[in-house]
């Protein structure tokens, strides 16, 4: 974070959502380098003469200066672009993986706190979105990017599933479902009806995402069933430890 005179400062964000404010502004929620999850206002950037509003798109990564006031909004009053990734905006798929990223983002740090890990995460996830092709026969939720950073979302916020033994019991072999009370994976025995179904395919397919970076998720090999129950005990574990679901997955 770099400080200038008064209650001013520049820092590195990326825009997770923006909605329009009034005549001609937007609200952003941002998340920046140095303090986490903010809200700012900026101004006049839907006239056709602003100076920065094309900056200000959701997914852009930006430097932002911002004056912080008495309100709970700060106010942006310059952008230096950093990436656009108009590429991804600008394709229906990558868009709707990109959303879902930053949506998690949004619920899992909502707070005015730096976490330098789960930004330069995020800002990786939208490098790597930019090149980013179908998956074939999957939707943007379910493909290995998007489910990879999610895991490394929960595990940065403390909820990441356990799944390599019996959350209840400690068994490292028989695993069948997985318990959101539990907090992972669950044999046989410990599932009671309770747990979702977590075939041995899902299982390895969230071991794999969790060992690899992001840049190798594609080549974690999962498969259509694997994907989509990662997919669930990502969605559960939000429900639970959160008390939240993704509209970006609804959708």
């Amino acid at each position: 974070m770099t400080p200038v005179a008064g209650r001013s400062y520049k820092t590195e964000a990326v825009v997770l959502r923006s909605f329009r404010f009034g005549e001609a502004d937007r609200v952003l929620h941002v998340y920046t380098l140095d303090r986490g999850r903010i809200g700012a206002v900026a101004k006049g950037v839907r006239k056709t003469k602003s100076r920065f509003g094309a900056r200000l798109e959701p997914l852009s990564h930006v430097e932002l200066m911002l004056h912080q006031g008495g309100g709970e909004l700060q106010t942006v009053t310059g952008v230096e672009l950093i990436r656009s990734h108009r590429a991804a905006r600008e394709d229906t798929y990558r868009l709707g993986a990109g959303l879902v990223g930053a949506e998690a983002m949004l619920r899992l740090f909502p707070e005015q706190e730096a976490n330098e890990r789960a930004f330069r995460a995020l800002t990786r996830f939208l490098d790597l979105l930019d090149e980013l092709g179908p998956a074939e026969s999957r939707m943007p939720s379910a493909d290995p990017l998007v489910l990879s950073f999610q895991l490394k979302l929960l595990w940065l916020s403390g909820y990441l599933p356990h799944v390599t033994s019996c959350a209840e019991c400690g068994a490292d072999n028989g695993l069948a479902g997985y318990s959101p009370k539990a907090g992972g994976a669950v044999c046989q025995a410990c599932a009671n009806g309770g747990a979702l179904p977590l075939s041995r395919e899902g299982l390895l397919g969230i071991e794999a995402l969790l060992s690899r970076p992001l840049s190798e998720a594609a080549g974690a090999g999962l498969t259509e069933r694997a994907a989509h129950e990662a997919l669930h005990v990502i969605t559960a574990s939000y429900e639970y430890h959160g008390g939240f679901r993704l509209r970006t997955l609804s959708a």
